[in-house]
């Protein structure tokens, strides 16, 4: 049985709710995770989904801001309810789909500055990261988990478009890329669009609204990810290599989301 996850931070799922279906129709994922919703959960368009064919539906949603949602061709369990945002914010939702654990995140920003004495909201985003790491250490390696999100850290050298120039930049800086190291090991994860498209090939799925042609300029960074425990790695390899990808043409859409989807294929 194969089943195909995505992701993708789509800036309001209403505005953009006839581009989640053209997705859909086009990739057929089984499982979507969405952040910034940027609805409440009685305001999310339930309707679009099930016609979608993506009926199933745990949704975290908060007014105007934030938000994440799970929507699933296939019926899922409730998943564990996760302690990770000291401010309350909507930033994460977990299922159990076929005997997988599938977490999805929206990891804090961090705002402009990469000091977490001075900026708060750079301190919140490494206290979520340390929060889910001592989650992460505390599972059996062993129990099939995905995790699946907008982790807003672009952690490789080839993940940025100027690895020398964000270095200073929120997203790239040595504290957040040590952060993420960290939770990588403590769950030993595997990302999966890495192992589809090793380095020194260079990997995005956010790019801009500044600039007028995305693909001209290329400034941007990976920040949307997929990882599996090594409980899934069997089924992520079932068919020898990792089918995974950044869909990035879908950056080109009409009124797009400044994120592209990410997908990837489990064969259970």
């Amino acid at each position: 049985m194969r089943i195909r996850l995505a992701t993708w931070n789509i800036n309001s799922v209403r505005l953009r709710i006839d581009q989640v279906a053209r997705y859909v129709a086009e990739q057929a994922p089984d499982v979507l995770c969405l952040q910034e919703i940027k609805c409440q959960e009685g305001e999310f368009p339930r309707e679009a989904f099930a016609e979608m064919g993506l009926p199933h539906l745990a949704i975290s949603g908060q007014k105007g801001w934030h938000g994440v949602a799970i929507a699933s061709r296939l019926p899922f369990e409730p998943g564990p309810k996760l302690d990770l945002c000291r401010h309350g914010h909507a930033r994460c939702v977990s299922v159990v789909v076929e005997g997988i654990e599938i977490q999805n995140f929206y990891i804090p920003a961090g705002g402009d500055v990469p000091d977490r004495e001075v900026n708060p909201k750079f301190d919140h985003k490494l206290d979520f990261f340390e929060r889910l790491t001592a989650i992460a250490a505390a599972r059996d390696p062993k129990a099939p988990l995905l995790i699946a999100g907008d982790l807003n850290v672009a952690p490789g050298e080839f993940d940025v478009w100027s690895h020398r120039q964000m270095l200073k930049i929120v997203s790239h800086t040595p504290a957040e890329i040590e952060a993420m190291t960290r939770l990588m090991a403590a769950g030993q994860f595997i990302d999966l669009v890495r192992e589809a498209v090793p380095e020194p090939q260079k990997l995005f799925s956010w790019w801009s609204y500044r600039a007028a042609d995305f693909r001209a300029s290329n400034r941007g960074l990976r920040l949307d990810h997929l990882w599996v425990t090594p409980g899934l790695r069997d089924a992520a390899f079932r068919l020898g290599a990792a089918a995974a990808r950044v869909h990035d043409d879908v950056r080109e859409w009409d009124r797009p989301s400044d994120h592209a989807p990410v997908s990837a294929d489990l064969v259970i």
